[in-house]
């Protein structure tokens, strides 16, 4: 099957040929999820398929169910050729399929089966994301957090400093305390 159109930029492809789903109903669907980022459109057909959300008053169910298939297999196929899963765009198009016709009585009604040609590409857009380092985010700091850090190792310095100055109290409270107890000992010897 030939794609509609080859993008400039870096994709990836899936297709489905004589989907048993309606052309037209697909072809809604693809036209409401044409141009938006991967997330969104996952998350619109998954509502659709559970039935949390409508489009004019349908579900839409069965096709949802096909193109979700198709479109979660196409986002695998771009997972394998590394594309950067937060810039992927939606490119989604439908057209009939082969005729199906099956025997009936009356050969008019109910003889002609739907079928559909699905293509969905995702197409990676916009300015790569750079992955920031912990040196590069030091510098993002503004002053007034920068003044707060220091405000705060002051008060850790100062927190160090009052414990030791504790123990060095506690040493020579313990040490007059032993030393006391030693006259009252003394004293008591004497007499």
């Amino acid at each position: 099957m030939t794609y509609t159109f080859k993008p400039e930029q870096k994709f990836a492809k899936a297709s489905g040929k004589n989907m048993r789903i309606s052309y037209r109903k697909a072809a809604f669907i693809c036209k409401t999820i044409r141009g938006k980022p991967l997330r969104r459109a996952k998350r619109l057909l998954s509502d659709l398929k559970d039935e949390k959300r409508t489009l004019d008053g349908k579900y839409y169910t069965k096709t949802v169910e096909g193109i979700l298939n198709l479109l979660e297999s196409c986002e695998k196929n771009a997972e394998f050729l590394g594309l950067d899963a937060d810039r992927l765009f939606v490119h989604a198009s439908s057209h009939q399929g082969t005729t199906l016709r099956r025997r009936r009585r009356k050969a008019g009604f109910g003889s002609r089966m739907k079928a559909a040609n699905m293509e969905i590409m995702l197409i990676e857009k916009g300015k790569a994301s750079e992955k920031v380092s912990k040196d590069k985010m030091q510098k993002k700091k503004t002053e007034a957090e920068k003044k707060i850090d220091e405000e705060k190792a002051q008060a850790r310095k100062e927190i160090e400093s009052l414990k030791e100055k504790g123990k060095e109290i506690k040493a020579k409270s313990e040490a007059a305390a032993e030393h006391a107890g030693h006259k009252h000992e003394e004293k008591t010897e004497t007499q």
